[in-house]
């Protein structure tokens, strides 16, 4: 059985969960979901990231101190992804004992290791810079538009201090190297170039504490200090397997895929590799950064009032429809826009005229016409082996938006075979043409919900449950799922309650 370790960046709790949250996190289900599918041990982590200054004003801002507005704030996220159906394996919160001991191990390493070049992978000294209290990060000229932080549109403040800095500087050539010769991959390809620039230009070294931010880790030989959140979060990733001696550590690590939105890619593309290179510890598999939402072409902004809460239309519309549509609307990795009107429009369109008639419209005529044994033909086999190929390689590519568009081929080539058959005519005429006509149309259906399964997993789980074969093909694998002709008696079959209502 191999193993499968997808992780999902901790979310900042100074604020609620929003639409963009949910985009990286139903992926990161989608993908667990699968491996699943086809048998792997899959490890999913997920959290959220509790220290740093930002967290510290909120709770201020709130009346609260800063734990109890983490632990509020944390519960807001965990009960978002329970509605999304998010099925991860652990929540990891940077406030847990686990997470600073693993803080704690990895620092001291990291305190005693050197560089590529034989410099000490740690120092302390004074530096000052442009710094963004929105990304909690230093930023330099060529980061900045029109002066600004793109991502916050804030002016950044000049900040000295002094502070422990990781030489960052030393590990260009060696990180270029691991790039180039695939020892870690970064993906889509434009994220590879854009750090493979970044690296070329120079890299500068980071400061991993700051004097100033009580809420927060303190800094093992230095208690004067905390760790700079960013150095911090990271290192959730190893602390929620118990770093350095756990049986999860030694199961799961490397992490197979880092998912993240592209604005925190040079973190996790470039220092959290330079950092795992210093401790000697491998370098995670895939690191995935995923585009921007736009929302009716604007960029989401509290101001405008257009963030989208991703629980509010799950309850509007299900929770189903809300992870089909965010992964069917555009390629995964590239930006995209999105609106309330077009979830609608898709809504209708594709999931209660197209998944849910079609659906209902066979097991309707299988309830009436029920038969065992039947006799299946070549046709319809062929279309779904060759569906089933595409599907799992556009999956194993993170392109959702083919995988989905596999699964509405198949449903039109029922709905086609169904109009070119018209089998509600042949009850009478036919009898035995539309027992070997349902029989096809149910297996194409079985397939059909396992196919559906890591999108939308409640719809798939209706659908089998109807045909009376999820918990005997769960058992027996994913082999046994794919087959073609497992369905042969259908007088148990009920036709599931409608799976979509229209909007």
């Amino acid at each position: 059985m191999a193993k499968f370790y997808i992780t999902t960046p901790i979310y900042y709790v100074n604020d609620r969960p929003h639409i963009g949250h949910a985009y990286t996190t139903i992926a990161a289900d989608v993908l667990a979901r699968f491996h699943r599918l086809l048998g792997d041990e899959v490890f999913y982590l997920t959290g959220t990231d509790e220290h740093g200054i930002k967290v510290a004003q909120a709770a201020q801002k709130n009346g609260l101190e800063p734990a109890q507005f983490a632990d509020e704030q944390s519960a807001k996220f965990q009960l978002a992804w329970d509605s999304l159906n998010i099925s991860n394996d652990d929540f990891i919160r940077t406030t847990e004992k686990r997470h600073e001991q693993g803080v704690t191990k990895f620092l001291n390493k990291l305190k005693n290791a050197k560089t590529p070049l034989g410099n000490d992978a740690v120092y302390e000294g004074e530096y000052e810079g442009l710094y963004c209290v929105g990304c909690e990060s230093y930023k330099t000229e060529n980061d900045l538009v029109d002066g600004k932080c793109p991502d916050h549109n804030l002016e950044p403040k000049i900040l000295k201090e002094k502070n422990w800095f990781f030489k960052l500087s030393d590990f260009g050539q060696e990180l270029k190297n691991k790039i180039t010769d695939g020892s870690y991959n970064i993906l889509p390809e434009s994220r590879k170039n854009e750090v493979l620039g970044l690296i070329q230009t120079g890299l500068q070294d980071v400061a991993i504490s700051r004097q100033t931010v009580d809420w927060g880790i303190p800094i093992p030989w230095d208690k004067k200090q905390t760790i700079y959140v960013w150095i911090e979060a990271l290192i959730n990733y190893l602390s929620a397997l118990d770093y350095p001696q756990g049986d999860k550590f030694k199961k799961f690590w490397p992490a197979d895929y880092h998912l993240m939105a592209k604005d925190i890619l040079k973190f996790h593309a470039v220092i959290w590799p330079a950092m795992l290179l210093s401790v000697g510890v491998a370098l995670p598999k895939v690191i995935f950064a995923h585009g921007f939402f736009t929302i009716d072409g604007q960029k989401m902004s509290k101001t405008l009032g257009n963030v989208i809460d991703p629980v509010e239309i799950a309850e509007r519309y299900g929770v189903d429809a809300v992870r089909y549509f965010l992964l069917s609307e555009f390629s995964f990795g590239q930006d995209g826009d999105v609106s309330v009107e077009k979830f609608k429009s898709r809504y209708n369109t594709f999931l209660a005229n197209g998944l849910g008639n079609v659906v209902a419209r066979v097991l309707t005529l299988v309830e009436s016409h029920p038969a065992k044994n039947q006799t299946l033909d070549s046709t319809p086999q062929k279309i779904v082996e060759e569906v089933w190929q595409k599907y799992q390689q556009a999956m194993i590519d993170l392109q959702f938006d083919r995988a989905i568009g596999e699964i509405w081929r198949l449903l039109a080539w029922m709905d086609n075979y169904i109009q070119e058959t018209k089998p509600w005519e042949l009850a009478k005429t036919q009898p035995e043409k539309l027992v070997t006509i349902l029989a096809d149309l149910t297996e194409t259906i079985r397939h059909l919900g396992w196919l559906l399964y890591p999108i939308m997993p409640t719809i798939s789980e209706t659908i089998l449950d109807s045909l009376g074969v999820l918990a005997d093909e769960e058992k027996e694998g994913f082999d046994q799922i794919k087959k073609w002709g497992r369905l042969t008696d259908h007088t148990k079959i009920k036709k599931p309650a409608i799976l979509f209502p229209r909007i």
